[in-house]
């Protein structure tokens, strides 16, 4: 086993640039220790939530600096397992229903474990409010932002349908499928032209091309990005700026990118097939 083994389920050009340079290579550095071992990716999907929570404790004395430093230590720690446990997944062939819908409740679980140390520091009812609707927009911006990542990968590889996971009985590994094909189901026109297409290798490559950009945009709805700006505005003296980040800039950043991808879809289903070199062209 090497240590520079190649994650051929990310598309690089729509990547968080720390996820390129820094938690993704730390992650892969540390996979064949990890491997070597057995340990398993819901074990490591559990130890991520364990420095989330330690990172929570850490952001309660947020007013201290040096704790504001070892909250974003222990959260970039954190980055590390969740990208982790998804290659250990892959190398393994281990994935499963259970261990993706742990991995999602491990990756919220630690930002709602945070949202509760911070309103518990700040102490009023005005904070809380401000900590549940944040809350409630990083659960729908997330979700879209996700689904929208997995069709654009699944496009690039010229796959139409949805790839959907195997079916569970589990009532709440049903509703997170729901939630995560949700608009998988609101963009089946253009999955169906691909799938229809006289040369879907041709569309998909175009598709890229093109989507790539509103798909960079939406990178700033990452944990990643969520990640330093909660730091930055505890560093700041003042956690409320992050949540307001969540509920204007981030939400504009969301519909903007959404529109964004629709429009892209809509022009290629539309144009002459024989037009998509020169679309993709004049995009450069």
């Amino acid at each position: 086993m090497t240590l520079s083994i190649p994650d051929l389920s990310r598309d690089r050009r729509i990547e968080d640039p720390t996820n390129l340079w820094i938690i993704h290579p730390a992650a892969r550095r540390l996979l064949p220790w990890f491997l070597k071992r057995g340990i398993s990716a819901n074990a490591v999907s559990l130890a991520g939530l364990a420095l989330g929570l330690s990172a929570a404790l850490a952001y309660t004395q947020w007013k201290i600096w040096a704790f504001a430093i070892v909250g974003l230590l222990l959260s970039v720690g954190w980055l590390v397992a969740d990208g982790l446990d998804g290659m250990i997944a892959r190398a393994t062939g281990t994935a499963s229903p259970l261990g993706r819908v742990l991995d999602g409740l491990c990756d919220h679980g630690v930002f709602i474990l945070i949202y509760v140390s911070l309103a518990l520091s700040i102490g009023t009812l005005e904070g809380w409010a401000l900590a549940v609707a944040a809350g409630v927009a990083h659960m729908v911006q997330s979700n879209l932002y996700e689904s929208e990542r997995a069709r654009f990968h699944r496009r690039c590889k010229a796959v139409a349908m949805i790839a959907r996971p195997a079916p569970s009985r589990n009532p709440l590994v049903q509703l997170y499928d729901y939630g995560w094909g949700m608009l998988d189901r609101v963009a089946a026109r253009f999955d169906d032209a691909l799938a229809h297409h006289h040369a879907p290798s041709d569309l998909a490559a175009t598709y890229g091309a093109l989507a790539a950009r509103p798909m960079r945009l939406m990178s700033l709805l990452s944990a990643n990005v969520r990640v330093y700006a909660i730091f930055l505005a505890c560093f700041a003296g003042n956690p409320r700026l992050f949540w307001w980040f969540e509920l204007v800039p981030l939400n504009i950043i969301l519909i903007f990118g959404l529109f964004q991808h629709r429009i892209v879809e809509n022009r290629l289903r539309t144009v002459p097939e024989d037009s998509f070199q020169q679309i993709k062209g004049s995009n450069k």
